[in-house]
């Protein structure tokens, strides 16, 4: 499931990147696109605001096909409190783009999957796909915004995974 884990992340990376290139997150020294893997990096006391959080969730196998499918749960955080030039009072701007960016990067919903452990990256045999997100209501608290976006990427186990 690695695999697809890390394909799923670095195609949305790469659309977020093609999409809204000012959308980045300063992390140990080096401005990357804003979106992360969160037990890939390292804890921090809170979401941070105006970037894109992945966390991986629940896990499902169906071990009645040829190669069996693989499903695994992704909750995708965000969170802003607006601009300062503002004074936070576009956090509902800031939000409802967040929320469009969002739904612009998971479409098409499918990629192929890629190893990324090997350099340069070597495409696999197949592809992973996702379902439609479900979003969750707006939550506020101490001026900020909050939302989270739930998806199920799926991905066929292959030979040597």
């Amino acid at each position: 499931m690695q695999n697809a884990k890390d394909s799923f992340y670095i195609v949305l990376r790469n659309r977020l990147a093609a999409l809204n290139p000012g959308r980045t997150v300063l992390l140990r020294g080096a401005v990357r696109p804003g979106i992360l893997v969160e037990e890939a990096e390292a804890p921090f006391a809170q979401v941070l605001s105006d970037v894109f959080v992945m966390r991986w969730l629940g896990l499902g196998v169906d071990l009645n096909l040829s190669l069996a499918l693989i499903a695994q749960e992704c909750e995708i955080v965000y969170q802003t409190c607006g601009t300062q030039s503002f004074g936070g009072l576009d956090r509902g701007r800031s939000m409802s783009q967040m929320d469009a960016e969002l739904m612009a990067i998971l479409q098409p919903f499918c990629a192929p999957k890629m190893n990324y452990v090997v350099q340069p990256p070597a495409p696999l045999m197949t592809q992973i796909f996702w379902a439609e997100p479900f979003f969750t209501p707006i939550a506020s608290q101490r001026g900020r915004l909050s939302r989270s976006a739930r998806v199920v990427v799926y991905s066929c186990q292959e030979q040597g995974e």
